[in-house]
């Protein structure tokens, strides 16, 4: 059984970013999921300073140790400004000082959604092209545009987008047997 680290990268108690997320990651076959709560890493803002005086967070360590043990990764990324929550780029930050490879090569199904018709895009392009130089294995990507016209309880309600959503899942699933093969 595969272990899956899923969330949404925000800190919003509602947030859409973390149910496409948990969505994603309910398809997946033979997978232990494990749902993380951004709430539960809010850390001081990082600064050189702060390190020198108080150390690395404690849950800074634990996190990067869930991605050790993970044998993958669903992330949504929530979009502020056309950029990553604040409470996500510290979290990125903080790690980073653990390990500078933040992602340790984990195959990843990188994914945004967002009220608007772009889903997301700026700041999943973003992450495609930061994430690889922090060990970031992308295999698989999605947007969803339009959370609350294209989302119910049940799932993506557009055809096409839920398609689309299950084929990236599979190039996800697919990862995980190369691996196995090699």
């Amino acid at each position: 059984m595969k272990k899956i680290i899923t969330l949404g990268a925000s800190s919003s108690k509602k947030s859409i970013n973390k149910t496409l997320a948990i969505h994603a990651a309910s398809k997946l076959v033979d997978a232990e999921i494990t749902v993380i709560n951004l709430n539960e890493y809010v850390f001081p803002l990082y600064s050189v300073d702060s390190e020198e005086e108080y150390g690395i967070p404690e849950g800074a360590h634990k996190f990067n140790e869930l991605i050790n043990t993970a044998d993958g990764l669903v992330i949504s990324l929530a979009e502020h400004n056309g950029t990553y929550t604040a409470v996500f780029k510290n979290l990125i930050d903080w790690l980073s000082r653990i390990d500078i490879k933040v992602w340790k090569g984990k195959p990843m199904l990188l994914m945004a959604t967002s009220p608007g018709g772009r889903g997301g895009e700026s700041v999943l392009n973003a992450a495609k092209s930061y994430f690889p130089f922090m060990d970031g294995n992308i295999v698989a990507d999605f947007s969803l545009p339009s959370f609350y016209d294209n989302f119910s309880n049940y799932g993506i309600t557009n055809i096409e987008l839920a398609s689309r959503l299950d084929e990236q899942i599979a190039l996800f699933e697919k990862s995980f047997k190369m691996v196995k093969t090699a």
